[in-house]
């Protein structure tokens, strides 16, 4: 591979917000190797920092430490390197060490968010659920807008069996990033786990028509839509025959529920109508089922 290529291919990993560590970890040292980064300008900076969690993720830890050198000495005290500096350090020293790391760095700048948020994180790994979430409930009071805080704290909740405050969590998340269909299935599935099936099925519902929205009606679901029809069809099939089921959340049960069923049925055995016919009737199964 070049190494314009492998540029290329770094920066849109970095665009595009994906991680593929092995791959980058592999781009990254013939690009290390070629020479100076100082030559590629403002990129190998930029790249110094992706080589570094990559090489961290993959157990290179001398790669990582090679990056770190470099940009702590083009940016000293430098909040993004002292975050690497700690993502670092969490792969071989110990909890307290690192959250003293960071607690330091708090001290020093306690607007830091990314500090804050893997400090937050350390806590989690250690086991102390409850002082996660309250590290993070105060993280949140003062960054309202970070959805992956609200998502993480819904996450927490719902390892807990908390699901009235995990579906809280989420609706937080859901007037931050009202566009985001990924999203709003979490919430639909939280719901669901939580015995709230009228409130899942409007959630499920409302991921379909994000999904199909400029989607020619007669296409099979795909990807998330797919998970979504399956939802949809788990709590229609069962509000069927239990229509006057409870909801935490008051959600009235539709009075075409019989006709949800029917369509929920027809899109799932539509996005499965190409597999083998083993595969389809598995499924059709499993339908029949419900």
């Amino acid at each position: 591979m070049s190494l314009s290529t492998a540029l290329e291919r770094l920066a849109k990993y970095r665009t595009n917000n994906t991680r593929a560590s092995q791959k980058t970890f592999e781009q990254g040292c013939l690009i290390l190797k070629s020479g100076p980064t100082t030559k590629l300008g403002d990129e190998g900076w930029a790249f110094l920092e992706q080589l570094a969690l990559a090489s961290i993720d993959v157990g290179r830890l001398d790669i990582s430490d090679e990056c770190l050198k470099q940009l702590a000495e083009k940016f000293p005290r430098s909040p993004r390197v002292d975050v690497l500096t700690g993502i670092r350090m969490e792969a071989t020293e110990s909890p307290e060490t690192v959250l003293q790391y960071y607690g330091e760095l708090l001290e020093e700048d306690s607007a830091n968010a990314a500090v804050w948020k893997r400090r937050i994180s350390v806590i989690r790994r250690t086991g102390k659920l409850e002082k996660a979430v309250e590290e993070l409930s105060l993280f949140l009071d003062t960054f309202y807008t970070d959805v992956e805080g609200w998502l993480e704290l819904a996450d927490i909740y719902s390892s807990c069996n908390q699901y009235t405050h995990a579906l809280q969590a989420l609706s937080h998340a859901l007037l931050l990033a009202p566009q985001n269909p990924f999203t709003f299935l979490q919430f639909a599935e939280t719901a669901y786990t939580s015995g709230d099936l009228p409130l899942a099925l409007k959630m499920f519902l409302l991921v379909v028509e994000m999904g199909e929205r400029g989607a020619s009606p007669d296409a099979p679901p795909t990807g998330i839509q797919i998970r979504a029809w399956l939802g949809v069809k788990l709590c229609a099939r069962r509000l069927v025959y239990s229509p006057h089921v409870s909801s935490a959340s008051d959600t009235p049960v539709p009075k075409t529920i019989k006709l949800i069923d029917e369509l929920a049925t027809e899109r799932v055995l539509a996005a499965y109508g190409g597999q083998k016919e083993t595969g389809s009737k598995h499924v059709t199964d499993w339908l029949a089922s419900r």
